[in-house]
Protein backbone atom coordinates (compact mmCIF):
# COMPACT_ATOMS: atom_id res chain seq x y z
CA UNK A 1 0.00 0.00 0.00
CA UNK A 2 1.58 3.15 -0.79
CA UNK A 3 0.69 6.97 0.27
CA UNK A 4 1.20 10.06 -1.72
CA UNK A 5 3.97 11.09 -0.01
CA UNK A 6 5.41 7.68 -0.53
CA UNK A 7 5.17 8.53 -4.46
CA UNK A 8 8.43 8.68 -6.18
CA UNK A 9 7.22 11.95 -8.49
CA UNK A 10 5.92 13.28 -5.78
CA UNK A 11 9.60 12.93 -3.71
CA UNK A 12 11.22 15.93 -4.74
CA UNK A 13 7.98 18.03 -3.26
CA UNK A 14 8.77 20.55 -0.21
CA UNK A 15 6.56 19.91 2.31
CA UNK A 16 4.24 22.77 2.01
CA UNK A 17 3.30 21.53 -1.81
CA UNK A 18 3.15 17.79 -0.59
CA UNK A 19 0.49 19.00 2.28
CA UNK A 20 -1.20 21.18 -0.36
CA UNK A 21 -1.39 17.88 -2.69
CA UNK A 22 -2.41 15.06 -0.38
CA UNK A 23 -5.13 18.36 1.00
CA UNK A 24 -6.46 18.06 -2.58
CA UNK A 25 -6.52 14.43 -3.22
CA UNK A 26 -9.72 12.34 -2.07
CA UNK A 27 -9.45 8.49 -1.88
CA UNK A 28 -11.88 6.30 -4.30
CA UNK A 29 -12.27 2.52 -4.81
CA UNK A 30 -13.05 0.79 -7.43
CA UNK A 31 -14.19 -3.22 -7.10
CA UNK A 32 -12.43 -5.50 -9.65
CA UNK A 33 -13.70 -5.33 -13.12
CA UNK A 34 -15.16 -1.94 -12.58
CA UNK A 35 -14.66 0.97 -15.12
CA UNK A 36 -12.90 4.20 -13.52
CA UNK A 37 -13.03 6.21 -16.79
CA UNK A 38 -13.98 5.55 -20.57
CA UNK A 39 -12.06 6.52 -23.53
CA UNK A 40 -13.78 10.31 -24.31
CA UNK A 41 -14.18 11.44 -20.70
CA UNK A 42 -13.42 14.56 -19.31
CA UNK A 43 -9.71 14.73 -18.17
CA UNK A 44 -10.17 15.92 -14.68
CA UNK A 45 -7.28 14.47 -13.41
CA UNK A 46 -4.86 12.32 -12.62
CA UNK A 47 -4.75 8.83 -10.36
CA UNK A 48 -2.17 7.06 -7.93
CA UNK A 49 -2.64 3.83 -6.92
CA UNK A 50 -2.96 3.09 -3.40
CA UNK A 51 -2.88 -0.51 -3.74
CA UNK A 52 -4.35 -2.47 -6.49
CA UNK A 53 -4.19 -2.91 -10.26
CA UNK A 54 -5.20 -1.28 -13.00
CA UNK A 55 -5.59 -2.23 -16.58
CA UNK A 56 -5.74 0.79 -19.94
CA UNK A 57 -6.72 -0.61 -23.06
CA UNK A 58 -9.60 0.96 -25.83
CA UNK A 59 -11.81 -1.04 -27.40
CA UNK A 60 -11.75 -2.12 -30.85
CA UNK A 61 -14.38 -3.24 -32.13
CA UNK A 62 -15.78 -6.33 -29.60
CA UNK A 63 -12.36 -6.60 -28.49
CA UNK A 64 -10.28 -5.08 -26.14
CA UNK A 65 -6.86 -3.52 -26.75
CA UNK A 66 -4.48 -3.63 -23.82
CA UNK A 67 -1.86 -0.58 -23.90
CA UNK A 68 -0.79 -0.59 -20.08
CA UNK A 69 -0.89 -2.09 -16.62
CA UNK A 70 -0.43 -0.13 -13.73
CA UNK A 71 0.06 -1.32 -10.12
CA UNK A 72 0.46 0.69 -6.63
CA UNK A 73 2.33 3.27 -6.48
CA UNK A 74 2.40 4.03 -9.79
CA UNK A 75 0.39 7.23 -11.69
CA UNK A 76 -2.08 6.64 -14.71
CA UNK A 77 -4.58 9.52 -16.79
CA UNK A 78 -1.65 12.20 -16.93
CA UNK A 79 -1.88 12.50 -20.78
CA UNK A 80 -5.14 13.77 -20.98
CA UNK A 81 -4.07 16.90 -18.22
CA UNK A 82 -0.85 17.75 -20.00
CA UNK A 83 -2.91 17.86 -23.59
CA UNK A 84 -5.96 19.14 -21.99
CA UNK A 85 -8.13 16.82 -24.18
CA UNK A 86 -10.75 14.23 -23.33
CA UNK A 87 -9.63 10.60 -22.50
CA UNK A 88 -7.80 8.71 -24.96
CA UNK A 89 -8.72 5.42 -23.56
CA UNK A 90 -10.64 3.19 -20.53
CA UNK A 91 -9.25 2.45 -17.32
CA UNK A 92 -10.32 -0.34 -15.26
CA UNK A 93 -9.63 -2.12 -11.96
CA UNK A 94 -8.18 -5.45 -12.68
CA UNK A 95 -8.53 -6.59 -9.13
CA UNK A 96 -10.12 -4.72 -5.88
CA UNK A 97 -8.01 -1.07 -6.21
CA UNK A 98 -7.74 1.62 -3.97
CA UNK A 99 -6.90 4.76 -5.81
CA UNK A 100 -5.92 8.40 -4.85
CA UNK A 101 -7.58 10.83 -7.08
CA UNK A 102 -5.76 14.52 -7.85
CA UNK A 103 -7.96 17.09 -9.78
CA UNK A 104 -6.29 18.85 -12.54
CA UNK A 105 -6.16 22.11 -10.84
CA UNK A 106 -3.95 20.67 -8.09
CA UNK A 107 -2.07 18.84 -10.66
CA UNK A 108 -1.59 21.89 -12.73
CA UNK A 109 -0.34 24.24 -9.79
CA UNK A 110 1.99 21.79 -8.66
CA UNK A 111 3.89 21.43 -12.23
CA UNK A 112 3.55 24.96 -12.60
CA UNK A 113 5.30 25.47 -8.88
CA UNK A 114 8.08 22.75 -9.29
CA UNK A 115 10.57 22.06 -11.97
CA UNK A 116 11.49 19.30 -10.27
CA UNK A 117 8.11 17.73 -10.47
CA UNK A 118 7.48 18.51 -14.19
CA UNK A 119 11.10 17.38 -15.47
CA UNK A 120 10.19 14.01 -13.62
CA UNK A 121 6.73 14.03 -15.21
CA UNK A 122 8.72 14.24 -18.30
CA UNK A 123 10.49 11.72 -18.04
CA UNK A 124 7.80 9.13 -16.51
CA UNK A 125 6.11 9.81 -19.53
CA UNK A 126 9.07 9.39 -22.15
CA UNK A 127 9.55 6.02 -20.40
CA UNK A 128 6.09 5.03 -20.93
CA UNK A 129 6.19 6.38 -24.41
CA UNK A 130 9.17 4.36 -25.24
CA UNK A 131 7.98 1.17 -23.45
CA UNK A 132 4.62 1.38 -26.01
CA UNK A 133 6.79 1.95 -28.98
CA UNK A 134 8.77 -0.97 -28.27
CA UNK A 135 5.48 -3.37 -27.45
CA UNK A 136 3.88 -1.35 -30.77
CA UNK A 137 6.80 -1.95 -32.99
CA UNK A 138 7.11 -6.11 -31.88
CA UNK A 139 3.56 -6.50 -32.64
CA UNK A 140 3.82 -4.89 -35.99
CA UNK A 141 6.88 -7.13 -36.72
CA UNK A 142 4.95 -10.16 -35.47
CA UNK A 143 1.79 -8.84 -37.42
CA UNK A 144 3.33 -8.32 -40.90
CA UNK A 145 5.56 -11.83 -40.47
CA UNK A 146 2.17 -13.93 -39.85
CA UNK A 147 1.10 -11.81 -43.17
CA UNK A 148 3.94 -12.36 -45.17
CA UNK A 149 3.65 -16.27 -44.06
CA UNK A 150 0.06 -15.98 -45.56
CA UNK A 151 0.84 -14.43 -48.49
CA UNK A 152 3.31 -17.58 -49.33
CA UNK A 153 0.81 -20.00 -48.38
CA UNK A 154 -1.61 -18.78 -50.73
CA UNK A 155 0.94 -18.09 -53.20
CA UNK A 156 2.31 -21.78 -52.94
CA UNK A 157 -1.19 -23.65 -53.11
CA UNK A 158 -2.12 -21.40 -56.32
CA UNK A 159 1.16 -22.23 -58.24
CA UNK A 160 0.77 -25.62 -57.10
CA UNK A 161 -3.01 -25.99 -58.53
CA UNK A 162 -1.53 -26.29 -62.06
CA UNK A 163 0.83 -29.39 -61.97
CA UNK A 164 -2.00 -31.13 -59.80
CA UNK A 165 -4.55 -30.95 -62.27
CA UNK A 166 -1.68 -32.05 -64.48
CA UNK A 167 -1.06 -34.79 -62.08
CA UNK A 168 -4.67 -35.73 -61.49
CA UNK A 169 -5.77 -36.08 -64.99
CA UNK A 170 -2.24 -37.95 -66.19
CA UNK A 171 -3.46 -40.47 -63.15
CA UNK A 172 -6.77 -41.23 -64.29
CA UNK A 173 -5.54 -41.86 -68.17
CA UNK A 174 -3.33 -44.30 -66.51
CA UNK A 175 -6.12 -45.86 -64.75
CA UNK A 176 -8.72 -46.41 -67.15
CA UNK A 177 -9.28 -50.25 -67.68
CA UNK A 178 -8.76 -49.99 -71.66
CA UNK A 179 -5.33 -47.61 -71.53
CA UNK A 180 -2.65 -48.74 -73.53
CA UNK A 181 1.27 -49.33 -72.59
CA UNK A 182 2.26 -46.29 -74.38
CA UNK A 183 -0.50 -43.80 -72.78
CA UNK A 184 0.51 -44.97 -69.49
CA UNK A 185 4.20 -44.63 -70.20
CA UNK A 186 2.94 -41.18 -70.97
CA UNK A 187 0.70 -40.33 -68.04
CA UNK A 188 4.05 -41.64 -65.83
CA UNK A 189 6.58 -39.27 -67.72
CA UNK A 190 3.88 -36.33 -66.92
CA UNK A 191 3.32 -37.07 -63.18
CA UNK A 192 7.49 -36.93 -62.85
CA UNK A 193 7.83 -34.05 -65.20
CA UNK A 194 5.49 -32.07 -62.71
CA UNK A 195 6.71 -33.91 -59.54
CA UNK A 196 10.22 -32.55 -60.69
CA UNK A 197 8.29 -29.22 -61.33
CA UNK A 198 7.14 -28.65 -58.19
CA UNK A 199 10.11 -29.65 -56.82
CA UNK A 200 12.10 -26.99 -58.40
CA UNK A 201 9.23 -24.47 -57.74
CA UNK A 202 9.65 -24.84 -53.68
CA UNK A 203 13.25 -24.79 -54.35
CA UNK A 204 13.60 -21.36 -56.11
CA UNK A 205 11.03 -19.70 -53.43
CA UNK A 206 13.27 -20.97 -50.94
CA UNK A 207 16.27 -19.85 -52.37
CA UNK A 208 14.65 -16.46 -53.09
CA UNK A 209 13.24 -15.95 -49.72
CA UNK A 210 16.15 -17.31 -48.03
CA UNK A 211 18.85 -15.22 -49.88
CA UNK A 212 21.07 -17.80 -50.60
CA UNK A 213 22.49 -18.39 -53.93
CA UNK A 214 21.97 -22.26 -55.26
CA UNK A 215 25.27 -23.10 -57.45
CA UNK A 216 24.33 -24.28 -61.15
CA UNK A 217 26.16 -24.78 -64.72
CA UNK A 218 25.05 -23.17 -68.02
CA UNK A 219 25.20 -25.29 -70.63
CA UNK A 220 24.76 -25.35 -74.24
CA UNK A 221 21.73 -26.17 -75.31
CA UNK A 222 20.09 -25.96 -78.59
CA UNK A 223 16.99 -23.00 -78.66
CA UNK A 224 14.43 -24.81 -80.75
CA UNK A 225 14.90 -28.27 -79.05
CA UNK A 226 14.39 -26.84 -75.66
CA UNK A 227 11.94 -24.46 -76.41
CA UNK A 228 9.20 -26.89 -78.13
CA UNK A 229 8.74 -29.66 -75.90
CA UNK A 230 7.61 -26.74 -73.21
CA UNK A 231 5.89 -25.21 -75.77
CA UNK A 232 3.69 -27.98 -75.98
CA UNK A 233 3.19 -28.91 -72.61
CA UNK A 234 2.06 -25.44 -71.71
CA UNK A 235 -0.26 -25.51 -74.61
CA UNK A 236 -2.07 -28.29 -72.39
CA UNK A 237 -2.25 -26.29 -69.38
CA UNK A 238 -3.62 -23.25 -70.54
CA UNK A 239 -6.55 -24.88 -72.09
CA UNK A 240 -7.85 -25.89 -69.24
CA UNK A 241 -8.91 -22.69 -68.56
CA UNK A 242 -9.98 -21.64 -72.35
CA UNK A 243 -6.57 -19.80 -73.55
CA UNK A 244 -4.96 -21.05 -76.79
CA UNK A 245 -1.24 -20.87 -77.09
CA UNK A 246 -0.22 -19.89 -80.26
CA UNK A 247 3.84 -19.98 -81.48
CA UNK A 248 3.87 -17.32 -84.26
CA UNK A 249 7.44 -18.95 -85.21
CA UNK A 250 9.81 -21.65 -85.26
CA UNK A 251 12.26 -20.61 -82.58
CA UNK A 252 15.96 -20.15 -83.65
CA UNK A 253 18.31 -23.11 -83.73
CA UNK A 254 20.70 -21.40 -81.53
CA UNK A 255 23.40 -22.56 -78.73
CA UNK A 256 21.81 -20.93 -75.53
CA UNK A 257 23.91 -21.36 -72.21
CA UNK A 258 21.25 -22.24 -70.17
CA UNK A 259 19.60 -24.51 -66.96
CA UNK A 260 16.68 -26.05 -68.27
CA UNK A 261 15.33 -26.56 -64.83
CA UNK A 262 15.70 -22.84 -63.95
CA UNK A 263 15.00 -21.56 -66.96
CA UNK A 264 11.48 -23.73 -67.21
CA UNK A 265 10.00 -21.56 -64.25
CA UNK A 266 10.46 -17.81 -66.28
CA UNK A 267 8.38 -19.32 -69.26
CA UNK A 268 5.91 -20.96 -66.20
CA UNK A 269 5.32 -17.77 -64.56
CA UNK A 270 4.73 -16.04 -67.81
CA UNK A 271 2.31 -17.83 -69.38
CA UNK A 272 0.51 -18.54 -66.20
CA UNK A 273 0.15 -14.79 -65.51
CA UNK A 274 -1.17 -14.08 -68.89
CA UNK A 275 -4.00 -16.66 -68.27
CA UNK A 276 -4.60 -15.55 -65.01
CA UNK A 277 -5.38 -12.03 -66.85
CA UNK A 278 -7.21 -13.28 -69.06
CA UNK A 279 -10.53 -15.28 -66.82
CA UNK A 280 -12.83 -15.47 -69.89
CA UNK A 281 -10.20 -17.31 -71.80
CA UNK A 282 -8.46 -15.62 -74.79
CA UNK A 283 -5.00 -16.39 -76.42
CA UNK A 284 -1.24 -16.05 -75.74
CA UNK A 285 1.33 -15.20 -78.58
CA UNK A 286 4.75 -17.02 -78.64
CA UNK A 287 7.82 -15.17 -81.07
CA UNK A 288 11.10 -15.22 -81.79
CA UNK A 289 13.87 -13.39 -83.09
CA UNK A 290 17.56 -12.72 -83.46
CA UNK A 291 19.15 -9.60 -81.82
CA UNK A 292 22.90 -9.26 -82.70
CA UNK A 293 24.28 -12.20 -80.21
CA UNK A 294 20.84 -12.55 -78.71
CA UNK A 295 17.62 -14.37 -79.28
CA UNK A 296 14.67 -12.72 -78.33
CA UNK A 297 11.52 -14.01 -76.85
CA UNK A 298 8.26 -12.28 -76.44
CA UNK A 299 5.21 -13.64 -74.62
CA UNK A 300 1.98 -11.47 -75.71
CA UNK A 301 -1.48 -11.86 -74.32
CA UNK A 302 -4.53 -10.71 -75.00
CA UNK A 303 -6.00 -9.68 -71.37
CA UNK A 304 -6.16 -6.10 -70.39
CA UNK A 305 -2.37 -5.18 -69.88
CA UNK A 306 -0.36 -3.63 -67.56
CA UNK A 307 -1.47 -0.83 -65.20
CA UNK A 308 0.53 2.15 -65.18
CA UNK A 309 0.85 2.64 -61.60
CA UNK A 310 2.35 -0.91 -62.23
CA UNK A 311 5.13 -0.46 -64.82
CA UNK A 312 8.02 0.79 -62.64
CA UNK A 313 7.57 -2.00 -59.93
CA UNK A 314 6.80 -5.61 -61.70
CA UNK A 315 9.98 -6.88 -61.07
CA UNK A 316 10.57 -5.90 -57.58
CA UNK A 317 10.24 -8.21 -54.62
CA UNK A 318 6.77 -8.66 -53.12
CA UNK A 319 5.13 -5.91 -55.63
CA UNK A 320 1.99 -7.19 -56.47
CA UNK A 321 -0.96 -5.40 -58.19
CA UNK A 322 -4.73 -6.47 -58.60
CA UNK A 323 -4.01 -9.65 -57.33
CA UNK A 324 -5.05 -11.40 -53.71
CA UNK A 325 -3.50 -14.46 -53.67
CA UNK A 326 0.04 -13.09 -54.91
CA UNK A 327 2.89 -12.74 -52.76
CA UNK A 328 4.35 -10.46 -55.50
CA UNK A 329 7.49 -12.79 -56.26
CA UNK A 330 7.06 -14.63 -59.30
CA UNK A 331 8.25 -11.98 -61.47
CA UNK A 332 10.95 -10.96 -59.14
CA UNK A 333 12.39 -14.80 -59.29
CA UNK A 334 11.98 -14.67 -63.17
CA UNK A 335 14.44 -11.42 -63.22
CA UNK A 336 16.74 -13.30 -60.82
CA UNK A 337 16.88 -16.51 -63.37
CA UNK A 338 17.06 -14.30 -66.38
CA UNK A 339 20.29 -12.09 -64.70
CA UNK A 340 21.84 -15.53 -63.98
CA UNK A 341 21.60 -16.69 -66.90
CA UNK A 342 23.21 -13.11 -68.00
CA UNK A 343 20.12 -11.96 -70.04
CA UNK A 344 17.83 -9.29 -69.35
CA UNK A 345 13.80 -9.38 -68.90
CA UNK A 346 11.68 -6.70 -70.10
CA UNK A 347 7.45 -5.20 -69.98
CA UNK A 348 5.13 -3.05 -72.30
CA UNK A 349 1.61 -2.99 -73.38
CA UNK A 350 1.59 -3.71 -77.19
CA UNK A 351 -0.97 -1.01 -79.18
CA UNK A 352 -3.19 -3.25 -79.81
CA UNK A 353 -3.75 -4.20 -76.42
CA UNK A 354 -2.28 -7.16 -73.95
CA UNK A 355 1.02 -7.31 -72.16
CA UNK A 356 4.10 -8.38 -73.62
CA UNK A 357 7.22 -9.56 -71.36
CA UNK A 358 10.36 -9.79 -73.52
CA UNK A 359 13.43 -12.12 -72.52
CA UNK A 360 16.67 -11.35 -74.04
CA UNK A 361 19.45 -14.50 -73.92
CA UNK A 362 23.21 -14.43 -75.27
CA UNK A 363 23.56 -17.34 -77.60
CA UNK A 364 26.84 -18.97 -78.90
CA UNK A 365 27.72 -18.35 -82.46
CA UNK A 366 28.43 -22.02 -84.38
Amino acid sequence: MVHIEECKLFSVLSPSELEFLSNSARQVNFAAGSVIFNEGDPGDGIYLIKSGRVQIFSRIGENEKVFANFVEGEIFGEMAIIENEPRSATAKAVENTELYFIPCEAVNYVLEHSPKVSLCFLRDISRRLREFDRHYIQEVIQAERLAIVGRFARSIVHDLKNPLNIIGIAADMAAMENTTKETRDEARARIRRQIERISNMVNELLDFTQGTHTSFILSLINYSDYVMPLIEELKGEVSLKKVELVLDNQPPSVRVPMDPKRLNRVFYNLVHNATEAMPNGGKIFIRFSLDGNKVITEVQDTGPGLHPDAMAHLFEPFFTYGKSHGTGLGLAICKKIIDEHNGTIQARNAPEGGAVFSLSLPFKQS
